[in-house]
């Protein structure tokens, strides 16, 4: 193994911290909302609340695995540039593993989210419901 294989993931690491970022700060936009809401404590939001707190965990999960799977990446490249190439495959898999329990949280984390919003569908298919039709 040569220095270019853990070189090609490196970047692809970096674009998913960024989206892992940019979720997060979705999240906490979506959380400040529902704290700015008229009635914070409509059942809406009290049912939307375990699956933020969930999410929050998740995401630091995520964005921990992704970080742990950048450093193992970076380690694996110098140990390659320094020549111990036992070192570099070993840091190289454990850069792929982790990378793959950080992609496996972002999938659960998706499911969380998709959860959330049928709560909020429900609702206003429920609030439909109860308006009266002209």
């Amino acid at each position: 193994m040569d220095l270019t294989t853990p070189a090609l993931l490196f970047p692809a690491i970096s674009l998913l911290l960024l989206a892992y970022t940019n979720r997060f700060l979705s999240l906490a936009q979506v959380i400040r909302q529902l704290h700015a809401s008229p009635d914070p404590s409509s059942p809406v939001v009290m049912m939307q609340i375990p699956g933020l707190k969930r999410r929050i965990t998740m995401i630091q999960y995520m964005q921990s695995f992704g970080v742990l799977s950048f450093l193992m990446c970076a380690l694996s490249m110098l140990a390659l540039f320094v020549h111990s190439e036992a070192a570099g495959k070993l840091m190289f898999g454990v850069s792929i593993v982790t990378l793959a329990v950080s992609l496996v949280l972002s999938l659960v984390e998706v499911l969380v989210s998709t959860n959330a919003l049928s709560v909020v569908v429900d609702d206003i298919q429920r609030m439909a419901d109860k308006t009266p039709k002209p």
